[in-house]
């Protein structure tokens, strides 16, 4: 069955606003008003309102009384809450993945650590954004290290809070570098642990790369409001 175009439009919208608010196009907090994305994306109203509804079940888009439509607003306790969830659920997953996993499993992984590696970290137009192609296979790697757990229920769980944490990673971009840290050698002991099938280092490995950018934050990073000036 073919999609109408009225889906085709919805879908479009959703994944083109799905894209700029991940690379911090649309900025945490601001107002997304209808008239304005449906002139900026050549669609229409209900086709905005649509996908707007889609982001929001992602939570990517919160809806606030008088206001509307925001991107979801950044702020540092959300982010601790976050860090936590992420630090117990991914961590149970990847283990349950590094002992369930098989070798197409481990050949996935490679493969996408090998993308990651050969794809730039920053979009050389706009320094201060990660490169929406290093995003996406940063995304890919993770999920296919954690792709071995066969519980649905939890792998599904923890590709929604690192799909949640995503604005954060982009927030932690715009603060400045980490002289003394390198992401890239993190992703390599991460799947070197992966390979061996020692899940009790790849959990501690996984435990600190997700709260160090965390960290990062909370430390260095003023709270957002939540609502739109």
């Amino acid at each position: 069955m073919t999609k109408s175009g009225g889906a085709t439009r919805t879908d479009g919208i959703h994944q083109a606003l799905r894209a700029d608010i991940l690379a911090g196009r649309l900025s945490p907090g601001g107002r997304l008003k209808f008239p304005d994305l449906a002139d900026r994306y050549k669609v229409s109203v209900g086709a905005t309102r649509e996908a707007l509804t889609r982001l929001v079940a992602e939570g990517l888009v919160v809806a606030r009384p008088r206001l509307g439509y925001l991107v979801r607003p950044l702020s540092q306790r959300d982010l601790a809450e976050l860090t936590q969830a992420r630090v117990e659920i991914e961590s149970l997953v990847l283990g349950l993945s590094v002992r369930e996993g098989d070798t197409r499993w481990e050949a996935d992984a490679v493969a996408a650590h090998h993308l990651l590696e050969r794809t730039p970290y920053r979009d050389p137009a706009d320094p201060d954004h990660l490169a929406d192609e290093w995003s996406q296979a940063h995304a890919a790697f993770h999920h296919a290290l954690l792709a071995g757990c066969g519980n649905q229920r939890l792998l599904d769980a923890a590709r929604s809070l690192r799909q949640e944490a995503e604005l954060y990673r982009q927030w932690s971009v715009s603060i400045g570098n980490e002289p003394g840290r390198d992401v890239a050698a993190e992703h390599r002991a991460l799947l070197d642990a992966v390979l061996a099938r020692d899940a009790v280092h790849a959990q501690e490995l996984l435990r600190d790369h997700i709260a160090h950018t965390a960290r990062l934050l909370i430390s260095c990073a003023p709270e957002q409001p939540d609502q739109a000036g």
